[in-house]
């Protein structure tokens, strides 16, 4: 009989594309449970994936609201653990997040081994929480900020995880830049006022001294239409989107990307070989965004921006600078097809069933 495995997911983007590639890569071998939170659920195919939906409260700084997140954790615990010893299940692999919360304390109380993920450069305050009850910790990279060095030992690394039909799409590996330069706009979920609002201003003035086209996400409808006929006014050929899981299949139209940092769309755009500068997000929790971005600018990889001391004129000076000067943009495009042409399934697949089938 297959080892029952439980993946638990939930939140926002950057826990749920993991979390659905893992299910991908373990799904021949054991069976496969997915939970989410109902937040998480937008982001998953109903069609093709079959999950549960634990509906676990947000943590809340609110003394008021105390209370009512108690009662319903405590609700979101016993469902936990009652889906889990219901369908025997015997590993948990957790994305981390306040989602795994009720998860993971019901794994430990049932003796279940429970397995980490962390996709950023440091460690999230869950994933260290549970660091202790973990049997390993799968990680891109060693070098996690905030990471205890007693559990240094329980790191696994592995290359970014991507999902297979990305294996299946041609890279970007052009070595010219054509007279009409694509963008790629991802402003992500949180904080995207700044890309809806500045970053389009710039797209608009940009566009004033060169020819350029956009496709850019926008998840405010309202935001998406007053930017759509900013565009039009001013003759810019768009596309907007709100949210788009094959996203991937329109980088090798791209020429340039301005992102957040999310691991998971950043590593798509270097697995695709498409230079990118990154703005993170100033507020994500203990600016793991940053620490993203600063791995990959630091491996010469990407360009790095801080969105407060954000200035129009010197962005646009620097794309501008790019394009006719494009000596860095094609060294970090080269040092994208070194970097990530050992990413591969088939290699990340051997190192997870090593990983579930010990002991």
């Amino acid at each position: 009989m297959k080892k029952k495995i439980l993946i638990s997911t939930g939140g926002s983007g950057g826990h749920i594309i993991p979390a659905i590639t893992l299910y991908e890569h373990l799904k021949n071998d054991f069976q496969i449970f997915l939970t989410s939170d109902k937040r998480g659920s937008k982001y998953i195919n109903h069609n093709i994936y079959n999950y549960k939906l634990i509906e676990i409260p947000r943590i809340s700084k609110n003394l008021f609201k105390a209370p009512y997140v108690l009662f319903f954790f405590i609700i979101s615990f016993f469902k936990s653990f009652f889906f889990i010893k219901k369908n025997d299940i015997q590993v948990l692999i957790s994305t981390g997040g306040y989602m795994s919360l009720p998860l993971c304390l019901s794994a430990k109380m049932l003796n279940i081994k429970i397995y980490l993920f962390e996709p950023n450069m440091v460690i999230g305050r869950s994933n260290k929480f549970f660091l202790k009850f973990s049997e390993k910790i799968i990680c891109y990279s060693q070098k996690l900020k905030n990471f205890p060095q007693k559990y240094m030992d329980k790191i696994i690394v592995i290359d970014p995880l991507l999902r297979k039909k990305i294996y299946l799409e041609k890279r970007n590996v052009r070595n010219q830049i054509k007279k009409s330069f694509k963008i790629l706009i991802i402003g992500g979920s949180q904080g995207a006022e700044f890309f809806d609002d500045k970053i389009s201003e710039l797209m608009i003035d940009l566009f004033k001294d060169y020819k350029i086209s956009l496709i850019q996400q926008v998840t405010n409808e309202n935001k998406k239409k007053i930017i759509h006929e900013k565009y039009i006014k001013n003759g810019i050929q768009s596309e907007l989107f709100s949210f788009d899981e094959n996203i991937f299949k329109k980088y090798n139209e791209i020429d340039f990307a301005i992102t957040r940092s999310g691991a998971s769309t950043i590593s798509e755009l270097i697995y695709f070989n498409v230079p990118f500068l990154a703005i993170p997000l100033p507020n994500s929790k203990d600016n793991h965004q940053f620490y993203n971005a600063k791995d990959y600018f630091d491996k010469k990889l990407c360009w790095l921006a801080s969105q407060t001391e954000y200035k129009k004129e010197n962005l646009k000076e620097f794309i501008l600078s790019l394009i006719r000067n494009p000596n860095d943009y094609f060294e970090k495009k080269n040092n994208m097809i070194k970097f990530s042409y050992q990413n591969t399934w088939n290699d990340i697949n051997q190192k997870l069933l090593a990983l579930i089938n010990e002991n």
